[in-house]
């Protein structure tokens, strides 16, 4: 099998770029200056603060500080701050669906104008710096699972999910503000095709999540959460972040997973209105874009799909295999409907809470 995006690049072309990203921040920097983004905490910012937080302090003096949250505290944070004119945080990763809400935009700075930089990067998805935020990484939601021994039969599809039978143990689900993946992921159980999948279908969706519940030992709000309840063996089956699966995966830990039951998604770096460091803000946003050093690093660990090709070219054999397959993409992946799920959150989020009560 062929990888999604290409991965052959020329050494010279990588060196220069990480020389351009290093000569960018080349202006005094004075003591105490600081950027603060907020992320879901755990081994994702331990891979984020070991490729790319840290580079960019040693370059730039500026010193990266966290703040960990789920991503619906992270949204209903960000919402209040803008509101009430008391910004304390500079950046925060959101989903590429919520990215392209209005809700998003009414609480982020517009980055239109700071993209037009890397309009002529060719190693760069055309995507990889738009209005809502620059591309951190693109991974998948799917089917993780305990591995067996060896000859056993393997779960592939949401399908195998919903049978307890052949395959037992607990599962795994989130349970956040953002339910659309867990009712897709109930329909094509169901026997829906994947190209009539949106508009979901709720009502379907929840009553077949009815027949799933009581196996259900974990809903899981953060990724944190998805991988202590893996390493605790609440669950042997679960819909989580690849991203966490690899982690995992890379601790030695048995797990697998599927691209036959897995959907789309990433990840924007989005800067608040009125942040307080908005200068510095910037700086690593644009140290992100133009390392492919840094966005291999952290993929490499994470499993992830960077935003420049560069980067992908730079990460080893192995990595590579472990994302998504030209033929998944074709066959199997899920790309969501964003527009629609962004026109239905809160119907979705209403039906979701009253359901999973």
């Amino acid at each position: 099998m062929t990888s999604l995006l290409p991965c052959s690049t020329k050494v010279l072309k990588t060196a220069i770029a990480g020389l351009l990203s290093l000569m960018s921040f080349s202006s005094p920097v004075f003591a105490g200056q600081q950027v603060i983004i907020a992320s879901t905490g755990g081994a994702y910012d331990r891979a984020l603060r070991e490729a790319w937080f840290d580079p960019f302090t040693r370059a730039t003096g500026i010193k990266v500080v966290t703040v960990a949250a789920t991503n619906a505290e992270m949204r209903a944070k960000a919402a209040a701050m803008v509101k009430t004119e008391n910004v304390s945080w500079d950046l925060y990763l959101d989903g590429e669906i919520q990215a392209a809400s209005k809700a998003h935009r009414e609480v982020t700075e517009d980055l239109s104008e700071f993209c037009r930089q890397f309009a002529e990067r060719k190693d760069l998805n055309a995507n990889a710096c738009s209005a809502g935020g620059a591309l951190l990484q693109s991974t998948a939601t799917l089917l993780a699972y305990r591995t067996g021994k060896p000859g056993e039969p393997a779960p592939e599809t949401w399908a195998d999910m919903w049978d307890t039978q052949t395959f037992p143990g607990g599962r795994a689900f989130p349970n956040f503000d953002d339910p659309w993946r867990v009712m897709a992921a109930a329909l094509l159980a169901d026997g829906v095709s994947r190209d009539k999948l949106f508009p979901l279908d709720v009502d379907r969706a929840l009553a077949k999540l009815d027949q799933i519940k009581p196996a259900v030992s974990l809903w899981w709000k953060t990724g944190d959460q998805s991988v202590q309840g893996f390493r605790n063996d609440e669950y042997t089956l679960g819909q989580i972040w690849l991203t966490r699966a690899k982690a995992m995966q890379r601790e030695g830990l048995p797990i697998a997973w599927s691209y036959k039951a897995a959907f789309l998604v990433g990840d924007r770096i989005a800067l608040l209105k009125g942040a307080p460091h908005r200068e510095n803000a910037l700086k690593l946003i644009a140290f992100w874009l133009n390392s492919p050093a840094a966005q291999a690093k952290a993929c490499e660990a994470l499993s992830c799909t960077p935003p420049s090709r560069e980067a992908i070219a730079m990460m080893s054999e192995e990595a590579r295999k472990t994302m998504p397959q030209a033929d998944d993409v074709r066959d199997h992946v899920i790309v969501p409907d964003a527009e629609w799920i962004n026109a239905n959150a809160a119907q979705l989020l209403q039906r979701w809470n009253e359901w999973v009560r």
